[in-house]
């Protein structure tokens, strides 16, 4: 079988290549050629564009970046041609994929999205696209069938969660030397996860860091993604305390006591790990006013979205101040409130089922063609 996969983020990429290793299993013989990342590529098949190339974040920053994002997408499309895939695999990147999808659909490819766009956040009226142009769905989130199915009458597949796979293979195979590979002394390491994008690390990391002379018993570790160069990184690297690990965040949240978190998948994964977290958000001023007026979600982070109550706390715009993220800092590296979001995550990962959401999937999509 011809597979085409089309990711556009970081997270898409992790997403993606274990979809890959599962299709790989069931069909050694599968042709794959997508738009992705390091890990997608570390898999095996086409690299056609990397997602470095394609993340533009906000509204203010696509509009600025039209031209390229147009670009982009008759690339695919002409690349898609040629290649003649058996399917198409969308991985959530929903303002370029929907795109694609409804090209795709009038050409008679069959479509398979898996991770669904958050409709539910905002742009709930691209349900009428994804009915018209989307075959199959997968969805990786407890509520997402219900939104579905019962608001939406669209039959979806609930395959559970992939990062319940992603931290569980990591877990298995993990370097017990890796404090000593990194030179990390033996005080608590505190986890500061910018983001991967460029605009989101300018605008958290110096926030993240206003944190660290007030707390000199604790070990700060930037993690570093694997989207941006460290020369990107030397600017924010002025205070000696504070550590830098490229493209090794699982290793990192895996000694981690405690982090600061950008809003994103991150919140997740440091949750699926144990690790108290505080989440920031601060965008684009005018990107924030925009979406403010749009979304009406109660939370922005995974964490309190799928528990549905605020387990972890969101430092959102101004509130994303130096006063409070030391405030809430304390808190989660104090016993009582460390206990209280611990008992929480164990919930949380109930909730989103048991391991094997992406063999799972590739057995779906296979069955669907």
């Amino acid at each position: 079988m011809k597979y085409y996969i089309i990711a556009g983020e970081a997270s898409g990429d992790l997403h993606g290549s274990n979809l890959m290793k599962a299709l790989l299993k069931q069909d050694p013989q599968a042709d794959i050629r997508f738009w992705g990342g390091d890990l997608m590529q570390s898999v095996g098949g086409t690299l056609v564009k990397h997602y470095r190339e394609l993340a533009f974040m906000g509204f203010a920053e696509v509009i600025q970046n039209l031209g390229t994002i147009l670009r982009n997408i008759s690339t695919c499309k002409k690349d898609i041609e040629a290649f003649n895939p058996d399917a198409i695999i969308f991985i959530d990147y929903p303002g370029f994929n929907m795109r694609i999808a409804s090209w795709a659909k009038k050409k008679g490819i069959p479509t398979h999205y898996y991770i669904s766009p958050q409709i539910w956040a905002w742009k709930e009226n691209r349900i009428k696209s994804i009915k018209r142009d989307v075959d199959h769905m997968y969805v990786i989130l407890p509520f997402e069938k219900d939104f579905y199915e019962k608001k939406h009458g669209f039959p979806v597949e609930f395959v559970g969660h992939p990062l319940i796979d992603a931290v569980a293979e990591y877990r298995a195979t993990a370097d017990p030397l890796f404090r000593q590979k990194h030179q990390l002394d033996e005080r608590p390491i505190i986890a500061l996860l910018p983001g991967s994008r460029k605009q989101e690390i300018t605008k958290l990391l110096s926030q993240m860091l206003t944190v660290v002379p007030h707390f000199g018993n604790f070990q700060f570790v930037i993690a570093g993604a694997p989207s941006q160069d460290f020369e990107f990184y030397k600017q924010f690297l002025t205070n000696t305390n504070v550590r830098f690990i490229s493209n090794e965040t699982y290793g990192l949240l895996n000694v981690a006591y405690g982090a600061l978190v950008t809003s994103g998948t991150a919140t997740l994964e440091t949750a699926l790990f144990k690790v108290p977290q505080v989440v920031l958000y601060k965008a684009n001023p005018i990107s924030y006013q925009i979406a403010k007026r749009i979304i009406t979600l109660k939370f922005i982070s995974l964490v309190n979205l799928i528990m549905d109550k605020e387990v972890v706390t969101e430092l959102i715009q101004e509130d994303c101040n130096s006063k409070r993220i030391r405030a809430e800092f304390t808190k989660i590296i104090q016993s009582q409130g460390r206990e209280k979001m611990l008992q929480n995550y164990d919930i949380l990962i109930d909730k989103l089922g048991g391991e094997g959401a992406s063999e799972l999937t590739a057995r779906l999509i296979n069955k669907n063609l």
